[in-house]
């Protein structure tokens, strides 16, 4: 299993498993991670999965595609350089300790 570590706005930290394939936000709600709402429900239709990923995964991670690009426009906390959708960036074994930062909110 790959370790997936998620950081709340305060602080908290979980570190959880994911197996391959998954996304984050499957990941997020498997382990019961709030701050990851998912409202479309992994579609790229909404921007409620917005995640902050660790700067030093930037480079380990497919690059935004052009849909997640424009949806990431609409996210209710500032977008910033590492901003991805959870329901967009899925699982490999070269992720084990991935860490995912949350915004404060999602809508």
């Amino acid at each position: 299993m790959t370790k997936i570590i998620f950081i709340t706005h305060q602080g908290a930290e979980t570190t959880t498993d994911a197996k391959d394939g998954e996304t984050l936000l499957q990941v997020a709600h498997a382990n019961n991670i709030a701050g990851v709402v998912g409202e479309c429900g992994g579609c790229l239709s909404c921007a409620t999965c917005h995640v902050y990923l660790d700067g030093a995964w930037q480079d380990k991670l497919p690059p935004v595609k052009p849909d997640e690009d424009t949806m990431l426009d609409g996210t209710y906390d500032d977008r910033e350089p590492t901003s991805r959708l959870a329901c967009q960036v899925h699982v490999s074994p070269e992720h084990d300790g991935l860490v995912v930062r949350l915004p404060e909110r999602q809508n």
